[in-house]
C-alpha cells in the first residue's frame, strides 16, 4: 500500500510540474509580456525598465525556474488591473466556489446513485425508462440556458428564489466563527440552489446512467446469483455485495466530477452574479490580467491532482488487487 501511495505521489508531482510548465508558457504566447504590464502610450523607456524589473529580459529556462521558485514561495505575480498579489485575489474567492462545487456535487450523488440503482434493479420497466429519458434531457440541456429559465421563472415569476448574492459557510469556518457559518447556512442554501442545480444537472445525468451500467454489469456476476441462493434479502444482495463492487467506475467517475464542475463554475457564476474564482478568471480574461489567470489556473489544478490521488487511494481500499499494478 505504501509503495502504491508513494508512486501516486511521484506522478502527480510530474504531472504538477506539467501544469506549471503550460501555465508559464501561457504568458509568453502572444510574444514579450511586458507589453501586458505596461499603458499602451508608455515610452520606450519605460518598456525596457519593466522588462527588467519584472526578469522578462532573461533566458526562458531562467523565467521559468523563478516562475516555480516563487510558486514553491506562494507568490504567483501580481494582478495587472488590481495591482495585488494574483494568488490572493484567487484565495479570496475559492470558499464561494468550492461551496458552490460541493453543493452541486451533493445535488448529483445523492439523486444519481439511488435512481440509477432502481433503474439497474427495474430494468427494461417503466421506471427504467423514464429514468434514462430523464438523464439524456439533463445531458442535452446546456447549462447557461437552465440557469435563465431557473431565474426567469424560478427567480422573477414565482419569486421563490434570489437570482443573485452570496452568503459565505467556508469562509466563517475557517476563520473559526462555526456559530456564525450555522447561522449562515439556511440563507447560503437558499442562494446555492439554483447555481447548484444548473451546474449539477449534468453531472447528474452522467452520473445515473453510469451507476446504472455499472450495476447491471455487477447484477448478472456469479457472486451476486451465489449470494441470492443463500437466501439473502435483496437489498442485501444490492448494498452488500453488487454496489460495493460497482463502486470503482463510480468513484472514477466522481472522482474526474469534481475537476468537471470545477471548470462549469466559469460560466454559471457569471450567469448568477455569483463571487467565485470563475468569474474573477472570466473578468481577468476580457482584461488581459495573465497572473490572475495563471494563478487560478495552478490552483485548480493542484486541487484536480490531489482530487485524484485521493480516488487512487480509495481504488486501494475497495480493491486490493489495485495495489499491485
Amino acid at each position: 500500500m505504501g509503495q502504491y501511495i508513494v508512486r501516486r505521489l511521484l506522478q502527480s508531482v510530474i504531472v504538477i510540474m506539467g501544469v506549471t510548465l503550460l501555465s508559464f508558457l501561457t504568458l509568453h504566447l502572444a510574444g514579450d509580456p511586458t507589453y501586458f504590464y505596461v499603458s499602451e502610450r508608455a515610452s520606450e523607456e519605460e518598456i525596457i525598465a519593466t522588462r527588467i524589473k519584472l526578469g522578462f529580459d532573461k533566458p526562458l529556462p531562467e523565467q521559468y525556474l523563478n516562475f516555480v521558485g516563487g510558486l514553491l514561495r506562494g507568490d504567483l505575480g501580481t494582478s495587472i488591473r488590481s495591482r495585488k498579489p494574483a494568488i490572493e485575489l484567487v484565495m479570496e474567492r475559492l470558499p464561494a466556489t468550492l461551496e458552490l462545487t460541493f453543493f452541486a456535487m451533493f445535488i448529483s450523488i445523492s439523486v444519481a446513485i439511488p435512481i440509477g440503482i432502481i433503474a439497474a434493479i427495474r430494468r427494461g420497466t417503466a421506471a427504467d425508462g423514464g429514468i434514462m429519458l430523464m438523464a439524456m434531457f439533463g445531458q442535452s440541456m446546456p447549462s447557461f440556458w437552465l440557469g435563465i429559465m431557473l431565474i426567469i421563472f424560478v427567480g422573477l415569476q414565482l419569486r421563490l428564489l434570489p437570482i443573485s448574492g452570496h452568503v459565505p459557510i467556508i469562509q466563517p469556518l475557517t476563520e473559526g466563527n462555526f456559530n456564525e457559518a450555522l447561522a449562515n447556512l439556511p440563507s447560503a442554501i437558499r442562494f446555492l440552489i439554483m447555481p447548484g442545480i444548473t451546474i449539477g444537472l449534468f453531472s447528474l445525468s452522467r452520473n445515473a446512467r453510469l451507476v446504472r451500467s455499472s450495476m447491471l454489469e455487477v447484477l448478472s456476476q456469479d457472486y451476486v446469483v451465489t449470494a441470492r441462493s443463500k437466501g439473502l434479502s435483496e437489498r442485501a444482495v444490492i448494498m452488500r455485495h453488487a454496489f460495493r463492487n460497482a463502486l470503482i467506475p463510480i468513484v472514477t467517475m466522481l472522482g474526474l466530477e469534481f475537476g468537471f464542475l470545477l471548470s462549469g463554475v466559469v460560466v454559471t457564476e457569471t450567469v448568477f452574479s455569483w463571487p467565485g474564482v470563475g468569474r474573477l478568471v472570466t473578468n481577468a480574461i476580457t482584461q488581459r490580467d495573465i497572473p490572475v489567470v495563471q494563478a487560478a489556473v495552478v490552483v485548480f489544478s493542484a486541487m484536480f491532482i490531489f482530487i485524484n490521488l485521493l480516488v487512487d487511494i480509495i481504488y486501494a481500499q475497495l480493491d486490493p488487487r489495485i495495489r499491485l499494478r
